[in-house]
């Protein structure tokens, strides 16, 4: 992304945005086209990460930029007649409309499409349009904003009353459930981890639903426990590569697909060295490469998982393994 020549004295994020203008006014950036990030246009322009967020969000306000989740912002499908183009964004919204509930929507807006890397606080300010201290009214900081965001995010899903009674019928609705929403929102796998794990009220409804399906079945607490965390981590497990390819593919501006390409060469040496041949000739089967299918993993996980517990929960009593 090259600068262009600008007043000095012009804001900086006012610069961003008049260079991301004219290219897509040239055409260079055509409707549907991603605009660079905000980890990009902070590397490439030099600047903080808020101020190219400012710079999104004006243009977002001008209606040339669209967000997309997990696509980031990309050229609007109608951008506005160009009398407009020139005219300056829209005014801060009214400082009296400011919400908690807007403050964490929009924290979950700036994660869902960059990542969780790119949330600030002045980031969650730009996007509302309001001063850089106001969501402070709200919030102690980010880390206060990021446990509100994951619990309104596992409180958009709940469960049906009249929910089939079996324990594996409820356990698998339980994990699709939880797989879904790291899917929606793939940051949320980011946060917690086993030894510390992340205690918000509403994901302790997911929790609560497997823990019951589990319960009654003659485990005592420490199997029923060890159970339901084996089960948890194995969706959260495969949901961190959800967020660690969206953060790759934005740091190195290459797809998964293009990032192996590049690798044809050691791939093709490992295959050819005759020390791996069991792996050479699963390798060689494929006609066009592995295709990773991480809901396809999912599924086969969970249903062996359930499949090698049953005898907990079906086969009367047991006798867990000794570990």
């Amino acid at each position: 992304m090259t600068k262009p020549t600008a007043p000095q004295d012009e804001p900086p994020y006012l610069r961003i945005v008049g260079d991301i203008r004219r290219r897509v006014a040239s055409g260079e950036l055509a409707p549907g086209d991603r605009v660079p990030s905000i980890r990009r246009i902070a590397r490439d322009w030099g600047v903080a990460s808020a101020t190219a967020a400012k710079a999104l969000t004006t243009l977002r306000l001008e209606g040339l930029v669209e967000t997309r989740p997990r696509t980031a912002a990309v050229v609007a499908s109608s951008a506005p007649p160009p009398a407009t183009r020139g005219r300056p964004a829209p005014g801060p919204a009214v400082e009296g409309d400011l919400s908690l509930e807007r403050v964490v929507r929009a924290g979950i807006d700036i994660a869902d499409a960059e990542g969780l890397p790119a949330l600030s606080m002045r980031g969650v300010a730009a996007r509302l349009g309001v001063a850089a201290m106001s969501p402070y009214r709200y919030v102690t900081g980010k880390g206060d904003l990021v446990l509100l965001m994951a619990d309104a995010a596992f409180g958009e899903a709940t469960y049906p009353a009249d929910a089939a009674r079996g324990w594996r019928a409820r356990v698998e609705l339980g994990g699709r459930t939880l797989w879904a929403l790291y899917r929606k929102h793939p940051w949320l796998a980011q946060i917690g981890s086993l030894h510390r794990p992340l205690l918000v009220p509403r994901l302790m409804v997911h929790a609560e639903w497997i823990l019951a399906a589990l319960d009654g079945h003659g485990l005592d607490p420490t199997t029923l426990f060890d159970v339901h965390v084996l089960l948890y981590s194995h969706v959260q497990g495969l949901a961190v590569h959800l967020e660690w390819e969206a953060q790759e593919e934005a740091t190195t501006g290459q797809s998964g697909e293009q990032w192996m390409d590049g690798r044809a060469t050691a791939l093709r040496e490992l295959v050819e060295s005759g020390r791996y041949p069991t792996f050479a000739k699963v390798v060689g089967a494929f006609d066009d490469g592995y295709e990773l299918r991480l809901d396809a993993l999912f599924e086969l996980g969970l249903t062996a998982l359930l499949d090698g517990l049953s005898p907990l929960f079906d086969g009367g009593p047991a006798t867990p393994p000794t570990v």
